[in-house]
This record gives C-alpha cells, structure tokens and sequence, in this order.
C-alpha cells in the first residue's frame, strides 16, 4: 500500500474532482446556487469547438510540414536512382554493342541493339496508348449519361 492511500474505508474523503464546498444536499432548489443558463452552455460548447478546431488545425499543419519535408528527400532519393538506373541501362546498351561486335561488326551490333531498344519502346507506347484509352473510354461515357 503506499503512503498517500488511506488505510481504511472511513478515511476515504470522496472524489477528487469535486470542489471543497461542493455538498450534494445543498443547492437542491437553492436560489443562491449559481445557475447556468442554457445559452451559457452553447456558447462553452461553441468556445470548446473554437478551441478544438484550431488544435486541429495546427495539428494538421504540422503533419502536412513533415509529410512536405520527407517528401522533398523522397523524391531527391527517387531522382538518384532513376539517374543511377538510366547510367546503368546506358552501361547494358553500350555493353551490348561491344560484345555484338565480334559477331556481326560495329555497325551491325549498333543496328541490332537499337533495333532492340526501338521494338522496346514501341511495346511501352503500345501498353500506354492502351491506357490512355481506357482513360478517354471513361470520361466519353461518363458524359453521354
């Protein structure tokens, strides 16, 4: 048991959260009771909303800054390793060539690799202009409605 709890029940001196003078049996239809009125209690309520409101909002604030500030590095990060992805596709590519030239020549491992890298890009604007059709399918029949 610690210190501060009482030993017995008749120790027990109530609630903390009542005031000192508060006694149940006083103020029961009392007219010196302090009365609040109803619009008393709307404007409390409103001035509690007021204040939970600008709590909220600063709150906001301060997330939307830190989502600002990691999404800044994020996208710094991003661009690293696209730039890191494009140096080694440029590696492969060149590396392509050069083990093509025993083959076919300089200037037949040139055309078979940029036939190759142009057939690819064909492909990803085939797959896109897909997409973009879906998207042009959705808005036309969202208006004809």
């Amino acid at each position: 048991m610690r210190d501060d709890e009482p030993e017995r029940a008749e120790d027990y001196t109530g609630p903390l959260d009542l005031p000192d003078h508060h006694d149940p049996a006083d103020g029961v239809g009392d007219s010196s009771s302090p009365t609040h009125s109803v619009i008393d209690d709307a404007l409390a309520l409103f001035a509690d909303g007021k204040t939970y409101a600008e709590a909220e909002l600063r709150y906001q604030k301060s997330r939307a800054g830190y989502v600002s500030n990691r999404l800044k590095g994020a996208i710094g990060f991003a661009m690293g390793a696209f730039g890191v992805l494009h140096l080694a596709l440029i590696a492969l590519t060149v590396g392509a060539v050069l083990s093509l030239v025993p083959l076919v020549g300089a200037w037949g491992a040139t055309a078979i690799v940029t036939l190759v890298l142009l057939a690819a890009a064909g492909i990803f604007v085939w797959l896109l202009k897909g997409r973009l059709d879906d998207i042009r399918e959705t808005f036309d029949s969202g208006d004809s409605e």
